[in-house]
């Protein structure tokens, strides 16, 4: 721990405890233990807890980690994890991601227990470390045209290939797909496995970013802020003003009321 001046008075203390960094609490509360003050033990009360959380995410993401080992061996894994099955506008867009097991991306877990902008501190970081990422889009035509179950297939297969390196296993968010010789799937795997954790952050990211461009060139329809869902304001529109050729038409007859305008 780094040496600092001795704080003077019990809020001196508990500022110090505040901006501690993780590896310097232990130190701190060894050293402030037995102080009598009541703003100091509940400065280390405070620590205590934080350092109890920290070590109890730290384990759980090292528990992700050697799950994927586990069940992917001791090769390239590549965790797939989809987002946009269920929205009515926009792609399904599918992400592969391979990662080391060091370093290791702390705070990587389903993205839908992420804030939106620790997603994005995720992803950035996920990026970095990554030996292989693949992203494919299967458009609203096409999902049209094949019906989700195929369309949802052929994204998988396009992440893999994007990800451009030979899987020695393939581990999927959800229930069997088939697409792969070597894949193995389990449900809510992205909330137990590292790499399909960070498939699930990466894809969800990269598709808002996409829903968000898509809100600039079909004004009106809210997409920027509902990312293609349903959403009342997303239904109103659609029934106010028809679809757009980023509407899965198959999605919304329920809503539809004019005629299509593309």
């Amino acid at each position: 721990m780094p040496n600092r001046p001795h704080p003077a008075t019990a809020a001196e203390i508990a500022a110090t405890f505040a901006e501690a960094l993780p590896e310097e609490l232990d130190a701190l509360l060894a050293r402030y233990a037995d102080d009598p003050r009541a703003q100091v033990r509940r400065a280390c009360a405070s620590a205590v807890r934080r350092a109890q959380k920290q070590q109890a995410e730290r384990e759980r993401v090292e528990g992700m980690y050697s799950l994927m080992r586990e069940l992917g061996g001791e090769g390239i894994v590549l965790g797939l994890d989809e987002v946009g099955r269920g929205s009515v506008a926009g792609p399904v867009t599918v992400c592969a991601v391979a990662l080391p097991d060091d370093p290791k991306v702390w705070g990587v877990n389903d993205s839908k227990q992420l804030t939106p902008r620790r997603r994005e501190e995720l992803t950035a970081k996920i990026r970095e470390v990554a030996t292989a990422i693949g992203i494919c889009h299967i458009p609203p035509a096409r999902i049209d045209e094949a019906g989700m179950a195929r369309a949802l297939r052929e994204a998988m297969l396009g992440a893999i290939a994007d990800a451009a390196v030979e899987p020695d296993c393939v581990l999927i968010d959800g229930n069997p797909l088939h697409i792969h010789p070597k894949e193995k799937t389990l449900v809510k795997g992205d909330a137990r496995v590292a790499c399909i954790a960070a498939a699930s952050i990466v894809a969800k990211v990269t598709r808002d970013e996409l829903m968000v461009e898509l809100g600039d060139q079909y004004p009106g329809y809210h997409l920027a802020e509902s990312k293609g869902y349903a959403s009342p304001e997303h239904i109103a529109a659609i029934r106010e003003r028809g679809l757009t050729p980023i509407h899965r038409a198959s999605f919304c007859q329920n809503f539809l009321s004019t005629a299509r305008l593309f």
